[in-house]
């Protein structure tokens, strides 16, 4: 399985779990991915008062400078110990 393909599977993987895992485990997850599929986060960061938005956007910025290819692999490590941990 090539590493975009198995990245894909982590993707549909963490759909499956019954348990909900921690706000910091999701946003890990979140920035990975963006990491993954977008590369460095270049947006403009969230006003003041979303703080929802600013908390994703801080994760994203967090992973800047990391490759899309490294970004994957440590996506499906983290996605399969989500998924083991949340079943």
């Amino acid at each position: 399985m090539s590493l975009d393909e198995q990245f894909n599977a982590a993707a549909e993987s963490v759909k499956t779990m019954t348990k909900r895992p921690t706000d910091e485990e999701f946003l890990q997850l979140y920035a990975l991915f963006k990491q993954a599929t977008v590369g460095d986060n270049t947006t403009d960061k969230p006003g003041l008062l979303d703080l929802k938005g600013k908390a994703k956007w801080e994760w994203w910025n967090k992973q800047k400078g990391k490759s899309q290819e490294d970004a994957k692999k440590e996506y499906i490590t983290f996605a399969a110990s989500l998924v083991a941990k949340y079943a």
